[in-house]
Protein backbone atom coordinates (compact mmCIF):
# COMPACT_ATOMS: atom_id res chain seq x y z
CA UNK A 1 0.00 0.00 0.00
CA UNK A 2 1.17 3.22 -0.95
CA UNK A 3 0.08 6.66 0.48
CA UNK A 4 -0.62 7.66 -3.10
CA UNK A 5 -3.21 4.75 -2.79
CA UNK A 6 -4.64 6.27 0.46
CA UNK A 7 -5.03 9.88 -0.82
CA UNK A 8 -7.55 8.43 -3.43
CA UNK A 9 -10.11 8.86 -0.81
CA UNK A 10 -9.22 12.32 0.15
CA UNK A 11 -10.49 12.66 -4.52
CA UNK A 12 -13.40 10.10 -4.46
CA UNK A 13 -16.65 11.60 -5.43
CA UNK A 14 -19.09 8.81 -3.79
CA UNK A 15 -18.26 6.96 -0.86
CA UNK A 16 -20.81 4.31 0.75
CA UNK A 17 -20.04 4.43 4.48
CA UNK A 18 -21.44 1.37 6.61
CA UNK A 19 -21.70 1.74 10.58
CA UNK A 20 -22.90 -1.05 12.88
CA UNK A 21 -24.94 -1.63 15.61
CA UNK A 22 -21.94 -1.47 18.76
CA UNK A 23 -21.10 1.80 17.15
CA UNK A 24 -24.92 3.61 17.59
CA UNK A 25 -25.80 2.24 21.08
CA UNK A 26 -24.86 2.53 24.38
CA UNK A 27 -24.17 -0.52 26.67
CA UNK A 28 -27.83 -0.25 28.04
CA UNK A 29 -29.00 -1.18 24.12
CA UNK A 30 -30.10 2.39 23.31
CA UNK A 31 -29.26 4.97 20.70
CA UNK A 32 -26.13 6.62 21.12
CA UNK A 33 -27.63 9.97 19.66
CA UNK A 34 -24.04 11.69 20.10
CA UNK A 35 -22.51 9.00 17.48
CA UNK A 36 -25.35 9.77 14.87
CA UNK A 37 -24.46 13.60 15.20
CA UNK A 38 -21.50 13.59 14.90
CA UNK A 39 -21.25 10.87 12.16
CA UNK A 40 -23.59 13.23 10.10
CA UNK A 41 -21.42 15.72 11.05
CA UNK A 42 -18.76 14.19 9.35
CA UNK A 43 -20.96 13.17 6.33
CA UNK A 44 -22.25 16.59 6.56
CA UNK A 45 -18.86 18.21 5.89
CA UNK A 46 -17.70 15.66 2.98
CA UNK A 47 -21.14 16.71 1.61
CA UNK A 48 -20.25 20.46 1.25
CA UNK A 49 -16.74 20.12 -0.54
CA UNK A 50 -19.26 18.61 -3.39
CA UNK A 51 -18.79 14.79 -2.96
CA UNK A 52 -21.77 12.50 -2.17
CA UNK A 53 -22.34 9.97 0.52
CA UNK A 54 -24.35 6.90 0.80
CA UNK A 55 -25.17 5.73 4.80
CA UNK A 56 -25.50 1.97 5.19
CA UNK A 57 -26.78 1.55 9.00
CA UNK A 58 -27.54 -0.95 11.47
CA UNK A 59 -29.42 -0.65 14.49
CA UNK A 60 -33.46 -0.62 13.77
CA UNK A 61 -33.27 -4.07 16.23
CA UNK A 62 -31.03 -2.46 19.01
CA UNK A 63 -33.30 0.99 18.58
CA UNK A 64 -36.34 -0.90 19.23
CA UNK A 65 -35.33 -3.29 22.23
CA UNK A 66 -35.57 -0.38 25.41
CA UNK A 67 -39.21 0.90 23.72
CA UNK A 68 -40.27 -2.78 23.92
CA UNK A 69 -38.85 -3.33 27.18
CA UNK A 70 -36.55 -6.78 25.98
CA UNK A 71 -34.13 -7.56 27.99
CA UNK A 72 -31.72 -7.93 24.84
CA UNK A 73 -31.75 -8.62 21.41
CA UNK A 74 -34.34 -10.90 19.93
CA UNK A 75 -33.45 -14.61 19.76
CA UNK A 76 -36.33 -15.61 17.67
CA UNK A 77 -37.56 -13.94 13.66
CA UNK A 78 -40.97 -12.59 15.08
CA UNK A 79 -39.47 -10.43 18.24
CA UNK A 80 -36.50 -9.30 16.29
CA UNK A 81 -39.27 -7.94 13.02
CA UNK A 82 -41.11 -6.19 15.79
CA UNK A 83 -38.11 -4.78 17.47
CA UNK A 84 -37.16 -3.78 13.89
CA UNK A 85 -40.64 -2.10 13.09
CA UNK A 86 -40.22 -0.11 16.24
CA UNK A 87 -36.30 0.98 16.36
CA UNK A 88 -36.57 2.11 12.56
CA UNK A 89 -38.85 4.73 12.47
CA UNK A 90 -36.74 5.73 15.82
CA UNK A 91 -33.54 5.55 13.99
CA UNK A 92 -34.46 7.33 10.89
CA UNK A 93 -35.75 10.05 13.36
CA UNK A 94 -32.28 10.94 15.22
CA UNK A 95 -30.97 10.39 11.80
CA UNK A 96 -33.30 13.14 10.23
CA UNK A 97 -32.87 15.69 13.18
CA UNK A 98 -28.98 15.16 13.06
CA UNK A 99 -28.61 16.13 9.52
CA UNK A 100 -31.84 18.70 9.31
CA UNK A 101 -28.82 20.68 11.66
CA UNK A 102 -26.69 21.41 8.71
CA UNK A 103 -29.54 21.83 6.22
CA UNK A 104 -29.67 18.43 4.38
CA UNK A 105 -32.48 15.71 3.59
CA UNK A 106 -32.56 12.09 4.25
CA UNK A 107 -34.26 8.96 2.59
CA UNK A 108 -34.63 5.87 4.07
CA UNK A 109 -34.32 3.13 1.48
CA UNK A 110 -34.74 -0.12 2.88
CA UNK A 111 -33.66 -3.88 1.62
CA UNK A 112 -34.17 -6.74 0.99
CA UNK A 113 -31.89 -9.80 -0.34
CA UNK A 114 -34.83 -10.03 -2.74
CA UNK A 115 -33.80 -6.63 -3.95
CA UNK A 116 -30.76 -8.11 -5.60
CA UNK A 117 -32.36 -11.40 -6.80
CA UNK A 118 -35.27 -9.79 -8.73
CA UNK A 119 -33.96 -7.81 -11.71
CA UNK A 120 -36.91 -5.07 -11.58
CA UNK A 121 -36.57 -4.92 -7.97
CA UNK A 122 -32.86 -4.18 -8.24
CA UNK A 123 -32.93 -2.03 -11.02
CA UNK A 124 -35.32 0.50 -8.87
CA UNK A 125 -33.59 0.12 -5.79
CA UNK A 126 -30.92 1.72 -8.06
CA UNK A 127 -32.73 4.55 -9.89
CA UNK A 128 -34.21 5.51 -6.11
CA UNK A 129 -30.62 6.11 -4.55
CA UNK A 130 -29.54 7.36 -8.47
CA UNK A 131 -32.21 10.17 -7.98
CA UNK A 132 -31.73 10.56 -4.33
CA UNK A 133 -28.00 11.43 -4.81
CA UNK A 134 -28.73 14.08 -7.73
CA UNK A 135 -31.15 15.60 -5.73
CA UNK A 136 -29.12 16.30 -3.06
CA UNK A 137 -30.52 13.68 -0.42
CA UNK A 138 -28.27 11.27 1.79
CA UNK A 139 -29.39 8.22 1.29
CA UNK A 140 -29.52 6.12 4.27
CA UNK A 141 -29.77 1.97 3.50
CA UNK A 142 -30.79 -0.71 5.61
CA UNK A 143 -31.77 -4.47 5.57
CA UNK A 144 -35.25 -4.46 5.52
CA UNK A 145 -35.60 -6.49 8.75
CA UNK A 146 -39.24 -6.01 9.36
CA UNK A 147 -40.17 -8.28 6.41
CA UNK A 148 -36.83 -10.07 5.68
CA UNK A 149 -37.09 -13.83 6.37
CA UNK A 150 -33.89 -16.14 7.22
CA UNK A 151 -34.17 -17.32 3.83
CA UNK A 152 -34.17 -14.08 2.31
CA UNK A 153 -31.87 -12.11 4.06
CA UNK A 154 -28.57 -10.60 3.59
CA UNK A 155 -27.56 -11.36 7.44
CA UNK A 156 -25.53 -8.62 7.91
CA UNK A 157 -25.25 -4.83 6.62
CA UNK A 158 -21.58 -5.17 5.79
CA UNK A 159 -22.15 -7.73 3.09
CA UNK A 160 -25.44 -5.28 1.92
CA UNK A 161 -22.97 -2.09 2.14
CA UNK A 162 -20.40 -4.22 -0.52
CA UNK A 163 -23.44 -4.85 -2.83
CA UNK A 164 -24.87 -1.22 -2.84
CA UNK A 165 -21.39 -0.12 -3.18
CA UNK A 166 -21.55 -1.95 -6.52
CA UNK A 167 -24.98 -1.07 -7.17
CA UNK A 168 -24.30 2.87 -6.96
CA UNK A 169 -21.25 2.85 -8.79
CA UNK A 170 -19.03 3.71 -5.32
CA UNK A 171 -15.52 4.97 -5.55
CA UNK A 172 -14.53 3.77 -1.89
CA UNK A 173 -16.41 1.98 0.92
CA UNK A 174 -15.71 3.02 4.25
CA UNK A 175 -16.26 0.36 6.77
CA UNK A 176 -16.89 1.59 10.55
CA UNK A 177 -16.65 -0.68 13.76
CA UNK A 178 -15.90 -0.80 17.13
CA UNK A 179 -12.46 -2.11 16.34
CA UNK A 180 -9.75 0.65 14.72
CA UNK A 181 -8.78 -2.06 11.91
CA UNK A 182 -7.62 -5.68 11.36
CA UNK A 183 -5.49 -7.47 14.02
CA UNK A 184 -3.40 -10.52 13.30
CA UNK A 185 -5.79 -11.98 16.07
CA UNK A 186 -8.05 -11.21 18.52
CA UNK A 187 -7.26 -7.19 19.38
CA UNK A 188 -7.13 -8.23 23.27
CA UNK A 189 -4.66 -10.93 22.90
CA UNK A 190 -1.20 -10.51 23.74
CA UNK A 191 0.97 -9.97 20.73
CA UNK A 192 -2.02 -9.33 18.09
CA UNK A 193 -0.98 -6.44 15.66
CA UNK A 194 -2.63 -4.29 13.50
CA UNK A 195 -2.72 -4.90 9.95
CA UNK A 196 -1.87 -1.48 7.99
CA UNK A 197 -2.81 -2.57 4.90
CA UNK A 198 -4.02 -5.76 2.98
CA UNK A 199 -3.06 -5.98 -1.10
CA UNK A 200 -4.48 -9.75 -1.25
CA UNK A 201 -6.01 -12.69 -0.54
CA UNK A 202 -2.42 -13.62 0.88
CA UNK A 203 -2.11 -11.32 3.49
CA UNK A 204 -4.41 -12.62 5.80
CA UNK A 205 -3.05 -16.08 5.57
CA UNK A 206 -2.59 -16.63 9.19
CA UNK A 207 -5.13 -14.05 10.37
CA UNK A 208 -7.49 -15.56 13.52
CA UNK A 209 -10.85 -14.37 12.79
CA UNK A 210 -13.60 -15.73 14.43
CA UNK A 211 -16.33 -14.86 16.90
CA UNK A 212 -19.67 -12.75 15.89
CA UNK A 213 -19.51 -8.72 16.92
CA UNK A 214 -21.14 -7.22 19.62
CA UNK A 215 -24.30 -8.69 21.86
CA UNK A 216 -26.48 -6.14 19.63
CA UNK A 217 -25.02 -6.95 15.97
CA UNK A 218 -25.04 -9.77 13.76
CA UNK A 219 -22.11 -9.01 11.86
CA UNK A 220 -18.36 -9.42 13.52
CA UNK A 221 -14.79 -9.08 11.41
CA UNK A 222 -15.37 -12.13 9.45
CA UNK A 223 -18.28 -10.75 7.89
CA UNK A 224 -16.13 -7.74 7.28
CA UNK A 225 -13.81 -9.48 5.28
CA UNK A 226 -16.08 -10.60 3.12
CA UNK A 227 -17.73 -6.92 2.30
CA UNK A 228 -13.93 -6.29 1.95
CA UNK A 229 -13.21 -9.11 -0.28
CA UNK A 230 -16.76 -8.33 -2.19
CA UNK A 231 -15.77 -4.42 -3.08
CA UNK A 232 -12.15 -4.90 -4.00
CA UNK A 233 -12.45 -7.72 -6.14
CA UNK A 234 -15.11 -5.69 -8.01
CA UNK A 235 -12.69 -2.51 -8.12
CA UNK A 236 -13.86 -0.40 -4.85
CA UNK A 237 -11.01 0.10 -2.13
CA UNK A 238 -11.98 -0.53 1.22
CA UNK A 239 -11.12 1.29 4.85
CA UNK A 240 -11.59 -0.37 7.85
CA UNK A 241 -11.91 1.96 10.73
CA UNK A 242 -13.78 3.18 13.84
CA UNK A 243 -16.22 6.31 13.61
CA UNK A 244 -13.88 8.47 15.47
CA UNK A 245 -11.40 7.76 12.42
CA UNK A 246 -14.34 8.27 9.68
CA UNK A 247 -12.86 12.04 8.92
CA UNK A 248 -9.46 11.01 8.44
CA UNK A 249 -10.04 7.92 6.56
CA UNK A 250 -12.26 10.23 3.90
CA UNK A 251 -9.00 12.66 3.99
CA UNK A 252 -7.17 10.03 2.81
CA UNK A 253 -4.71 9.59 6.59
CA UNK A 254 -3.03 6.16 7.37
CA UNK A 255 -6.01 5.25 9.81
CA UNK A 256 -7.41 1.28 10.32
CA UNK A 257 -6.98 -1.26 7.39
CA UNK A 258 -7.02 -0.14 3.86
CA UNK A 259 -8.29 -2.95 1.40
CA UNK A 260 -6.82 -2.85 -2.25
CA UNK A 261 -8.32 -3.37 -5.38
CA UNK A 262 -7.80 -6.77 -6.52
CA UNK A 263 -9.83 -6.98 -9.25
CA UNK A 264 -11.94 -5.07 -12.14
CA UNK A 265 -15.30 -3.20 -12.01
CA UNK A 266 -17.50 -6.05 -13.09
CA UNK A 267 -20.94 -6.28 -14.47
CA UNK A 268 -23.74 -6.28 -11.98
CA UNK A 269 -25.23 -9.57 -12.86
CA UNK A 270 -22.01 -10.79 -12.05
CA UNK A 271 -21.78 -9.74 -8.47
CA UNK A 272 -25.25 -10.74 -8.19
CA UNK A 273 -24.60 -14.46 -9.62
CA UNK A 274 -21.34 -14.75 -7.07
CA UNK A 275 -22.65 -12.64 -4.31
CA UNK A 276 -26.22 -11.96 -3.60
CA UNK A 277 -28.14 -15.20 -5.59
CA UNK A 278 -29.69 -18.01 -3.76
CA UNK A 279 -28.69 -21.21 -4.74
CA UNK A 280 -31.15 -23.46 -5.94
CA UNK A 281 -28.67 -26.82 -6.54
CA UNK A 282 -25.14 -28.00 -6.72
CA UNK A 283 -23.46 -29.92 -9.73
CA UNK A 284 -20.85 -32.13 -8.89
CA UNK A 285 -17.63 -31.59 -11.66
CA UNK A 286 -14.33 -33.89 -12.28
CA UNK A 287 -11.26 -32.89 -12.30
CA UNK A 288 -11.16 -31.84 -16.22
CA UNK A 289 -14.47 -29.86 -15.83
CA UNK A 290 -12.76 -27.92 -12.68
CA UNK A 291 -9.65 -27.14 -14.45
CA UNK A 292 -11.51 -25.95 -17.64
CA UNK A 293 -13.84 -24.16 -15.40
CA UNK A 294 -10.99 -22.18 -13.38
CA UNK A 295 -9.03 -21.63 -16.68
CA UNK A 296 -12.08 -18.91 -17.39
CA UNK A 297 -12.40 -19.85 -20.79
CA UNK A 298 -14.67 -23.03 -20.49
CA UNK A 299 -18.54 -23.74 -20.20
CA UNK A 300 -19.26 -26.63 -18.43
CA UNK A 301 -20.72 -29.61 -20.47
CA UNK A 302 -22.45 -32.76 -19.73
CA UNK A 303 -19.39 -35.09 -19.92
CA UNK A 304 -17.60 -33.01 -17.20
CA UNK A 305 -20.49 -33.99 -14.33
CA UNK A 306 -20.48 -36.51 -12.11
CA UNK A 307 -23.47 -35.73 -9.69
CA UNK A 308 -26.34 -33.58 -9.36
CA UNK A 309 -28.13 -32.77 -5.54
CA UNK A 310 -31.08 -30.51 -5.38
CA UNK A 311 -34.19 -29.49 -6.78
CA UNK A 312 -34.29 -26.57 -9.92
CA UNK A 313 -35.24 -24.98 -13.11
CA UNK A 314 -33.20 -23.93 -16.24
CA UNK A 315 -32.13 -20.58 -15.20
CA UNK A 316 -31.41 -21.22 -11.84
CA UNK A 317 -28.11 -19.86 -9.94
CA UNK A 318 -26.34 -23.39 -8.70
CA UNK A 319 -23.24 -24.06 -7.22
CA UNK A 320 -20.20 -25.93 -8.79
CA UNK A 321 -18.15 -27.99 -7.05
CA UNK A 322 -15.75 -30.33 -6.82
CA UNK A 323 -15.11 -34.21 -5.59
CA UNK A 324 -14.41 -32.71 -2.20
CA UNK A 325 -17.44 -30.57 -1.91
CA UNK A 326 -15.50 -27.53 -2.65
CA UNK A 327 -17.07 -24.64 -4.15
CA UNK A 328 -15.49 -23.62 -7.59
CA UNK A 329 -18.08 -21.17 -9.10
CA UNK A 330 -21.71 -20.08 -9.24
CA UNK A 331 -23.61 -20.28 -12.61
CA UNK A 332 -27.40 -20.22 -14.55
CA UNK A 333 -27.92 -23.75 -15.08
CA UNK A 334 -29.23 -24.20 -18.44
CA UNK A 335 -31.11 -28.12 -17.61
CA UNK A 336 -33.96 -29.01 -15.02
CA UNK A 337 -32.61 -30.82 -12.31
CA UNK A 338 -34.66 -34.00 -13.43
CA UNK A 339 -33.24 -33.32 -17.25
CA UNK A 340 -29.27 -33.69 -15.78
CA UNK A 341 -29.15 -37.14 -14.25
CA UNK A 342 -29.49 -38.77 -17.69
CA UNK A 343 -27.01 -37.09 -19.66
CA UNK A 344 -23.86 -36.52 -17.16
CA UNK A 345 -20.59 -38.13 -18.23
CA UNK A 346 -22.21 -37.93 -21.87
CA UNK A 347 -20.29 -35.92 -24.67
CA UNK A 348 -22.54 -33.31 -26.81
CA UNK A 349 -22.04 -35.43 -29.73
CA UNK A 350 -23.64 -38.84 -28.41
CA UNK A 351 -26.17 -36.41 -27.05
CA UNK A 352 -27.14 -34.95 -30.00
CA UNK A 353 -27.52 -38.52 -31.94
CA UNK A 354 -29.21 -39.80 -29.23
CA UNK A 355 -31.63 -37.23 -28.02
CA UNK A 356 -31.46 -34.72 -30.97
CA UNK A 357 -30.38 -30.95 -30.99
CA UNK A 358 -30.92 -29.12 -27.30
CA UNK A 359 -29.66 -31.94 -25.16
CA UNK A 360 -26.13 -31.33 -26.87
CA UNK A 361 -25.91 -27.84 -25.20
CA UNK A 362 -23.69 -26.68 -22.15
CA UNK A 363 -24.88 -27.07 -18.32
CA UNK A 364 -23.63 -23.80 -17.98
CA UNK A 365 -22.26 -21.74 -20.44
CA UNK A 366 -19.32 -20.01 -19.44
CA UNK A 367 -20.90 -16.37 -20.00
CA UNK A 368 -23.46 -17.63 -17.13
CA UNK A 369 -20.63 -18.45 -14.83
CA UNK A 370 -18.59 -16.96 -12.13
CA UNK A 371 -15.63 -18.23 -10.04
CA UNK A 372 -15.63 -19.02 -6.48
CA UNK A 373 -12.40 -20.57 -5.91
CA UNK A 374 -8.85 -18.76 -7.90
CA UNK A 375 -7.10 -20.60 -10.14
CA UNK A 376 -3.94 -21.81 -8.03
CA UNK A 377 -0.74 -21.29 -9.68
Amino acid sequence: MTVAERSQMSEAHRVVIKIGSSSLTREDGRLDVRAIHALADVIAARHRQGHEVVLVTSGSVAAGIEPLGLPGRPRDLAQAQAAASVGQGLLIARYSGAFAGHGLQVGQVLLTAEDTVRRGHYRNAQRTLERLLELGVVPIVNENDVVATNEIRFGDNDRLAALVSHLVGADALILLTDVNGLYTGHPAHEGSRPISSVSGPEDLEGIEVTGRGSAVGTGGMLTKLDAASIATSSGIPVVLTTPANVAGALAGETVGTWFAVTGKRTSRRRLWLAHAARTRGTITLDDGAVAAVLGGRASLLPAGVTGVAGTFDAGDPVELVDAAGNVVARGLVAFESDELPGIIGRSTRDLRAELGEGYDREVVHRDDLVLVRRRLA
